[in-house]
């Protein structure tokens, strides 16, 4: 893509509304009373339809100081594109206006990145960061962001990836400036019981800022967690920047929301400071 090319929303009436009066009153719904803003490094969001995720996605970006640059670090769902998918330029568009990308971080990202590659196909049809933006523009209009999607699940480049992130930030002085958000469901369709024991495992690991563990257990206990190479990735770069404490913000399933026990997908949100 080139410098004018605009993103366009991929589920833009599917995921979250298209009106942008409709969809600024469905956010508020879920932020009512939300007042205090922690000044955070990372955090971890669901990216379901808002329906069923929006709760805990709402609630967790009202509790968090948005920054001036925001790194989007989820995962591949489509099969598109490059296992560590950057672009590096252009605008994406939502029903709450334009947003552009910080072409200048993402490319000094790149250049010293062993694993990175400007790709774009990885992101035209993909929707774990598409419906966070939303979320963000709401409560900071204008900021810039650099979009990752990862299909990798090899441990030690997620780890490389976070290390290289962290640094870059460190090296431009940008860490008062820039927020990580690493963007993850949690177990997908299972009985409830189960998912909520699977997931507290997960989350018990991320609150610990343990990496190692988080992959341990998605892999020990077959955890489907779909963003796990995101949140570890988020882990690292947040630990390299001084991170000491993760907060549990809300966790629920879609069962919240259908009533169906028998075949839920877990949500969390997580604040890292």
């Amino acid at each position: 893509m080139t410098k004018s090319d605009t993103r366009m929303p991929a589920v833009a009436g599917q995921f979250y509304p298209a009106d942008a009066n409709k969809l600024r009153e469905q956010i508020s719904s879920f932020t009512k009373g939300q007042k205090e803003q922690v000044d955070a490094i990372a955090c971890v969001l669901p990216h379901a339809g808002y329906m069923y995720s929006g709760a805990v996605a709402g609630k967790t970006v009202a509790n968090v100081k948005l920054k001036d640059r925001i790194i989007l670090l989820g995962p591949n769902h489509t099969g598109y594109g490059v296992p560590f998918s950057i672009m590096t330029q252009g605008i994406w568009q939502t029903p709450l206006g334009k947003l552009k990308i910080d072409s200048e971080f993402a490319e000094s990202l790149v250049k010293r990145s062993g694993i990175l590659e400007k790709d774009a196909e990885a992101h035209l049809g993909e929707h774990c960061l598409e419906v966070e933006l939303p979320f963000l523009q709401y409560f900071k209009e204008v900021f810039e962001f650099v979009p990752i999607v990862i299909a990798s699940q090899a441990l030690i480049n997620l780890k490389k990836l976070g290390e290289e992130i962290a640094s870059l930030i460190i090296e431009t002085g940008a860490k008062s400036e820039t927020l990580i958000i690493a963007s993850s469901d949690m177990t997908h369709y299972e009985q409830q019981t189960d998912a909520e024991t699977k997931d507290k495992a997960a989350i018990e690991a991320i609150l610990e800022l343990d990496e190692e563990k988080l992959a341990k257990r998605v892999t020990g206990m077959n955890i489907s967690m779909c963003g796990y190479a995101p949140v570890v990735s988020a882990i690292v770069a947040a630990r390299i920047l001084g991170a000491k404490k993760a907060t549990l913000v809300k966790y629920q399933t879609s069962a919240d929301t259908t009533g169906d026990t028998e075949s839920v997908v877990g949500y969390a949100g997580v604040i890292i400071q």
